[in-house]
């Protein structure tokens, strides 16, 4: 395979671009202006919540959901933050409009992202044109449901159509979980021609229980055949309530007994016989974990990454934890979470954030679900103190923090075998305890390798600007790929200034900024303002020169993390700071950097064969 030539200003502006879809996609694209119009039963849910209550929120919210889907085709949600939005406007709406307490949302719809669009939930599915790939474009199901199904044949043919469809479709994926919620939402959202939000509709596919008030008035508006009919379609939409309500039962005792009795329970074993033994993690059963975070309530989402979700939680013993719920479920997931649970379960070094525990769950309604365990720290990231004016750091604490960080790193790359490279070294990813003293987290992206060996991989992952450029580009991996980022770091915290920050005048790197006012001999401009007149100005240009030389772009002239951290604390002299080459996206920058990388063609191709990284 040829090397991919991709520029600096490509990776930028495709990180603007991923940030810009992420924060547009935050909000709720749904309107519940539907849950104070609609002629729903409410009497169903009063204190102290009840099951009847629950399937009656849950069936008032996924008529929100099939709503979604005929209007942007797409069956769920697109990422937590909307589905985090959503429950919060649902929950809002229901206790302005209905005097519903919040608590019965976050006790009823407590997985937030049960809601989110995951193509594994059921083969391969996410929007309405996978649906007709899958099902075809005329199925049983848009022929039973596509009229009005008050009438007691047409609701149960409807019912019948929809467990026959998923039934299908769980044969294409036996560890499908949410098929026939599709079949519902398709049935509503896009067969049905009344739409989700008409009352004959909602009550037979939805099984929305209506109000009193609304089935007298509509009574009172029929005569004769109409009363006839409407007594025949309301009992046959209470029949077919009943039926469905006993089918899904049926169903989801079977699905469970066969995913959880055979499946699920072998890779539980397996994952205790493997890692438990070798480790001091403990294991976590889920009901302790949902105790903790009050049933992983809105209110203790302390968090999100591009690979989870992170609540705050106090265990039964008054320990203060960080649960990271993991939603990268693909299809390695499980042997993925295996080993991450394996190998970080291992270290323990004051300054690298151990595992504390794990757990792994599934069940029918929500699916698989698998969470790490972390000590909570309690100030937070690296990333808030510096660049949130009211909570900067001290020169001492920016210290601590660079020498704690540095021998963090020392540890995974020497005091490990195999050692671990981090590749995911960033501001947001170093916490802070209670002593400010820093502790490097989220070894998601983390990879184990045999010593002194240099990897090349396809798949380049970590956060662009942070990522060594032979990396980035080339996909070559080695030690000083990490010795890269933790220079971004060490700028970032002696500067105050972001790797890349798009309100600056200038949109250079942190280090060709920094390097510019070094060669002139203005080093103090690159200290932070508020720490210009703190420390020693010795000290602090050494740390300075350190991080430039550290992250520079050729991999050659980058220290050790060892060498680095000797020269931190004054053990070593730092050698005479290398002139930079041109900005990453000059094409003369490209061809030295070309040259520097002393694997061919035909090694890379060797050693891609023969590659013996572990993922975790």
């Amino acid at each position: 395979m040829g090397k991919p030539q991709i520029s600096f200003c490509f990776l930028f502006s495709f990180h603007l671009h991923i940030c810009f879809i992420s924060c547009a996609n935050s909000s709720c694209p749904i309107n519940y202006g539907y849950v104070e119009k609609f002629p729903w039963d409410t009497s169903l849910c009063h204190e102290p919540v009840e099951q009847n209550c629950c399937q009656t929120l849950r069936s008032l919210f996924g008529l929100g959901l099939a709503k979604h889907l005929k209007e942007t085709s797409m069956f769920y949600l697109p990422n937590a933050l909307a589905s985090s939005s959503c429950l919060s406007d649902f929950q809002s709406k229901l206790e302005s409009s209905m005097s519903i307490p919040r608590s019965f949302v976050a006790t009823c719809l407590n997985d937030t992202n049960e809601f989110v669009v995951n193509p594994s939930s059921c083969a391969g599915i996410a929007t309405k044109q996978d649906w007709i790939e899958k099902v075809g474009p005329s199925s049983i199901l848009d022929a039973s449901c596509n009229a009005d199904l008050t009438v007691l044949t047409r609701c149960s043919s409807c019912l019948d159509a929809g467990m026959k469809v998923n039934a299908e479709l769980m044969s294409l994926n036996p560890n499908a979980t949410k098929c026939f919620y599709y079949c519902v939402f398709y049935a509503a959202g896009v067969v049905n021609d009344f739409g989700p939000e008409d009352v004959r509709t909602a009550a037979c596919v939805l099984g929305l229980p209506l109000s009193r008030s609304a089935t007298k008035r509509s009574s009172n508006n029929l005569t004769g055949e109409n009363v006839r009919n409407l007594v025949l379609g309301g009992l046959g939409a209470f029949i077919g309530i009943l039926v469905a309500i006993g089918l899904i039962m049926l169903y989801r005792n079977w699905e469970k007994k066969k995913k959880q009795n055979v499946l699920h329970e072998e890779y539980v074993k397996g994952v205790k016989a493997r890692v438990l033994p070798n480790t001091g993690a403990k294991w976590f059963n889920v009901t302790e974990l949902e105790q903790a975070t009050n049933g992983f309530s809105q209110r203790n989402l302390i968090g999100q990454g591009g690979y989870g979700l992170v609540y705050k939680g106090t265990l039964l013993d008054g320990t203060i934890v960080a649960v990271k719920q993991l939603t990268d479920l693909d299809m390695n997931g499980d042997e993925d979470f295996t080993n991450e649970a394996e190998i970080i379960s291992k270290i323990r070094h004051r300054n690298l954030l151990s595992l504390r525990g794990f757990c792994v769950t599934s069940d029918t309604a929500r699916g698989k679900r698998r969470y790490l365990v972390y000590d909570f720290m309690p100030n937070g990231s690296l990333e808030d103190h510096l660049f949130n004016n009211r909570n900067k750091l001290s020169w001492p604490q920016r210290k601590n923090a660079i020498i704690d960080v540095a021998k963090g790193l020392v540890y995974l790359h020497n005091g490990i075998k195999p050692a671990i490279y981090h590749r995911d070294i960033k501001a947001t990813n170093i916490l802070l305890d209670a002593d400010m003293r820093a502790k490097v987290a989220d070894f998601g992206l983390a990879k184990q390798t045999t010593e002194g060996h240099t990897h090349l991989t396809t798949r380049v992952a970590g956060t662009y600007g942070y990522l060594a450029p032979e990396y980035a580009l080339y996909g070559q991996l080695t030690e000083k790929s990490d010795v890269y980022s933790f220079g971004i770091i060490v700028l970032e915290i002696m500067s105050g200034r972001k790797v890349l920050d798009a309100s600056k005048s200038s949109m250079l790197l942190v280090t060709d900024w920094a390097w510019e006012h070094v060669k002139v001999g203005d080093v103090g401009d690159v200290f932070d303002e508020s720490i210009r007149e703190e420390g020693p100005r010795g000290v602090m240009e050494r740390f300075v020169h350190v991080g430039i030389l550290c992250a520079h772009v050729m991999v050659a002239l980058r220290p050790t993390i060892s060498a680095a951290l000797k020269m931190l604390e004054g053990d070593i002299d730092i050698p005479r700071l290398p002139d930079r080459p041109l900005p990453l996206s000059h094409e003369s920058f490209r061809t030295s950097l070309q040259h520097s990388i002393s694997l061919s063609r035909s090694q890379i191709s060797e050693a891609r064969s023969n590659s013996s990284t572990i993922s975790i």
